[in-house]
This record gives C-alpha cells, structure tokens and sequence, in this order.
C-alpha cells in the first residue's frame, strides 16, 4: 500500500514536536523522523525486488557485496531515499553504468539522479556497501559469536533497530518488495539459512561457498534473515508444505523432539487461518543464540529446548508448561506480521496483539475452551494501562508491550461482543484472507470488522487502542427498589460495548452506554457477577 501527498519531514518532526505532551527527553529526534516517517522521497517510488548479495568475514565481523533495488516510480522526482547505517561505508550506488550521488543523515541515504526518474517506468540501481556492523538492540541487530563447539555462529534480529544496521534497502514498513533474492557468502565449513526457497549453493573457489535463496512473496525489510553456522539439517512435511529445521550438532536430539510442536501448530494455525502463507518457500525453524524472531519462512528458536518461555510458566496459571512458547508465538507471525503487516510501527499490535491471541487460539485449539480461556486471562497481570497502544505515527518509536497483552485481551472480548463463535470464527478466517500480502493500518481493521458485524465498533477499538484506560463498568444498587443502575465510565464518548452479567449459569446481556440505566434484580451485590474473563474491563459496585 502506498501513499502520496504525505508532509516532509520538516513538517512532520515541527508537528510531533509541538504536539507532544511529553517531557522533553522523550521528543523524537531527527533520526526517529526520518527511520519513521513515510517522507516525499520514500512515497515517490514503490518498492518490486531485492537482490541481496553479501559476503561474510565472521573472523573480521565484516560485510561487503551490494544490493540490487528495482523499484517504479509513482512520481516524477530526481531523488530517493535509501537507509544504511552510518556504521557502514555506502563503496558506491550505480544506475547502469552511471555512478551516483548522495547524501547522508542519520541513517538516511538521499539518492540523487542527473536526470528525472518518470512515473511509471521501473529502474533499478545497485548500492555497494561494506563495514564492520554494530550490534545494538535487544537482540543484537547482527552478532558475531561462536557456538559452544568453537565455530562461528551469526545472526540477525533487527525488528526494532532496523533492517538498515547491516544492509541497504528502504527501512520502513509500509513498501515492501514483491519478491526477493538472497545470496550470502561464507567460509566453506558454515551453512547459511535464510528467508525463502533453498536454490543451491556455489563454491567460489576462494575458500567461500555463495548460499542461494528466492523469497517468492512480498517481505517485510527486517524479516530478511541471516543465520550462519555449524548447522545440521533435517526435513519433514505437512501434506504439501515442507519443513526444515536446523541445530547444532550438540543440540540436534533435543531440537528433533522440541520441533515435533511445529505440525501441531501449523495444523491449529491452519483450521483458523487457511493455508500457510508462505507455502511456495515452505517452513523452516532454526536454533538460534537469543530467544526467538519471526523472520518470514525462517522462525528462530532459542527456548532452550523447553516448554514455556525460557522455562517459566508464561502466563502463571499451569498451561504454558504444555507447549513451547516460541514456537507457537514466533510462527504465529507468519500469518500476523509477515503475511498481514501494519504499514507503520504505531499499529504493530497488528502483529503482536493478533500473534498474542494465536496463542490463546492454539491453546482451545489443543485442550478445548475453558483452558484457552484460562490462559487468555492469565496476561491479564502483565497489562500496565499506562500508555496507548497506538503511538504517534510517523516516528521510529515502538509500542508499549500492552500491544501484546492487552491487544490479545480485547480481541478476546470482541469475540464475546460479536456473541456467535459460528461468526467469529468466520469473520477472524475472512479477515485473514482479505488482508493477507497486504500492510495495513488500525482504520483498515476496524473498517473491515464494521461491515463484516453491522456494527458500530468504532468507539470500541478507540478506547482500548488509543487511551490507556480500561472501559469500567460502574454499577449502583437500590436493593429497597430492587434495581441495579449501570453505565459505562470510558473516555470515548460515544463507547457502548454490551456485557454478560448476573450469575455463571444464568448470564444476561447488558446493552451499557455513557448514561445510566436501571433494571430489576433479584440479586444482591455480592451476589450479582460480571462475566469478566469473557470482556477485559473493570468493575465498580457503588
């Protein structure tokens, strides 16, 4: 999905600044802006293809080759923007046999071009690059380090930090490529797995094999994935979908019972979703040295070979210890995040809040509904309520970890809004399948879920996305009258969100607005129940 007309990045960064009600400290510096913002020089052209081609020194940490970037332009222009991080040297950018100019800005590189690129025709340049990359972020971006055996073992994770901190592309969300291709060189005695099709392998005859791979689907820049190593292989399938798996030697038993889960969740994704997305690159799972990512048909794996997460009760209530956490959660994202992507960081609960549901959908899946719902609301202590979930756009700035637990919360108390699993089930599947290879924003979703319920859940998705407070159900008995008033205490005006109260084995459906109403009950307040682990909300008795 791509858009014009949108501000510069001048415009943007005055327009955060005085916006903001943050301390000063937390304003978004130029470098934020031009990673985050969709400026004129990115919305100029649409994204079609990737070369990647890299060769790795693991000895000296270093990188050097080029990628080829073909892309159409959907304005006249003379300039692009491309990221490289300025860790790494930019050796040269060449229009066929033109070389040329740039400059460079946090990060940002601004390709400039003698004559006008036309809308609508294709060009491709290819960017030379190399250095010695840095290793930032939770993951480390890109890390040089060796396995217990003494061979090197690297790997990429750059979600937040960025695709830019080891190789050049336009380091966004919202263009991605329609395909790809990726070509990485290493020492003879190391195996590289990355994203797509396995093509073959070349030895260079310099002591270096090139490792081939064809990613036949759109991807998103930080998906793209290296993992170099002492790895052995082993493959299986799912009717036509091929498996890979990769370990080390020493851990290759463990991995081969550990990884028996992948089936099991697929086969769950599947009955929700449909068909892997990916189905033409297949599956793979690759152990790798941090606890996982879900790089696109390559998901790494570092859960120690265990269930839960890290070993620990991920939820606190005695089902996370029946599966493997990465696994489930990190593949989860092949269908949110990889498939269905949002086309800025502010909405990534797209991807984590959905993936965090996948998992609760995966647990009824496996040992039925009042397990699933258990662990569901179990995150429930996890939610801070301290911030949106959505953040200002336009800003390289991540979400608060609310977008996983509290994202995952309110879908499941949509599922009990929309009140018929029948049509929820259907609506989730229909969903899927209308986004799926497409980057879409919050008001897209909440568009498709209006038409598809008839319903009007704006004000809904508002107050659990975009203010940080729960809706309260505020509740007022008259026990000589017999009645109990209610309404909602939100801070969206128009918020109405209908609700189970009364007893477990009686429940009735409340219809609460903004304004109090009254009805009858039998029930006295200790007695009287809201069905809280169906809705995530708070209640107040008066």
């Amino acid at each position: 999905m791509i858009f014009s007309q949108l501000p510069t990045v001048a415009a943007l960064i005055a327009a955060v600044t005085a916006l903001s009600a943050q301390p000063p400290a937390a304003t978004p510096t130029r470098a934020d802006i031009l990673r985050g913002a969709y400026g004129p020089y990115r919305a100029n052209n649409d994204l079609l293809f990737y070369h990647l081609d890299v060769r790795v020194d693991p000895e000296k940490k270093f990188l050097s080759g080029k990628v080829t970037i073909r892309f159409k332009m959907l304005q006249d222009a003379t300039r692009i923007q491309l990221d490289l991080h300025a860790a790494l040297h930019v050796d040269k950018i060449v229009l066929g046999d033109t070389t040329l100019k740039y400059e460079r800005d946090s990060g940002a590189v601004f390709v400039d071009f003698p004559e006008t690129l036309r809308a609508g025709r294709t060009y491709s340049i290819e960017f030379y690059y190399s250095g010695n990359p840095v290793e930032t972020g939770r993951f480390g971006a890109i890390t040089f380090k060796k396995d217990p055996s003494g061979h090197p073992w690297i790997n990429t994770a750059c979600e937040g930090t960025g695709a830019s901190v080891w190789w050049p592309n336009k380091d966004q969300w919202r263009d991605e490529v329609e395909s790809m291709e990726i070509s990485v060189s290493i020492p003879n005695d190391l195996v590289d797995v990355s994203n797509g099709k396995f093509m073959g392998k070349t030895d260079l005859g310099d002591g270096y094999t090139r490792w081939d791979w064809l990613v036949q689907y759109p991807i998103n820049n930080y998906d793209v994935s290296l993992n170099i190593g002492n790895y052995q292989h082993w493959a299986d399938r799912l009717g036509d979908l091929p498996l890979d798996f990769y370990a080390l030697p020493e851990n290759l038993e463990k991995a081969k019972k550990q990884f028996v889960q992948a089936k099991g969740m697929l086969e769950a994704y599947q009955h929700y979703f449909g068909e892997y997305p990916f189905q033409k690159d297949g599956y793979k799972l690759i152990e790798a040295p941090y606890s996982g990512m879900e790089h696109q048909s390559a998901v790494t794996y570092g859960n120690h070979f265990a269930n839960g997460y890290l070993e620990r009760d991920w939820t606190g209530v005695g089902i996370s210890p029946r599966f493997d956490f990465i696994i489930i959660h990190e593949s989860g994202h092949e269908w949110f995040g990889n498939s269905i992507t949002a086309a800025d960081v502010s909405d990534m609960w797209i991807h984590e809040g959905f993936t965090t549901y996948l998992e609760c959908l995966y647990v009824e899946y496996m040992w039925g509904r009042d397990d699933g719902l258990k662990y569901t609301n179990g995150y429930k202590s996890r939610v801070r309520n301290l911030q949106p979930i959505i953040t200002p756009r336009g800003i390289n700035k991540e979400p608060p970890q609310d977008q996983y637990f509290k994202g995952a919360l309110f879908l499941n108390t949509l599922r009990s809004v929309v009140n018929d699993d029948a049509r929820w089930w259907t609506l989730l599947h229909d969903f899927y399948q209308h986004f799926k290879y497409q980057n879409i924003m919050t008001e897209d979703v909440v568009r498709y879920f209006n038409q598809q319920t008839g319903m009007n859940l704006t004000p809904v998705f508002d107050q659990y996305l975009r203010h940080p407070a729960l809706p309260a159900l505020e509740l007022k008995w008259d026990e000589a009258a017999g009645t109990v008033a209610y309404r909602w205490k939100a801070d969206e005006p128009g918020f109405q969100m209908p609700i189970r109260v009364g007893t477990k084995d009686h429940w009735q459906i409340l219809q609460p607005t903004v304004e109090w109403q009254t009805m009858k009950t039998p029930l006295q307040k200790d007695e009287f129940e809201v069905a809280t682990d169906l809705y995530f909300v708070t209640v107040g008795k008066l």
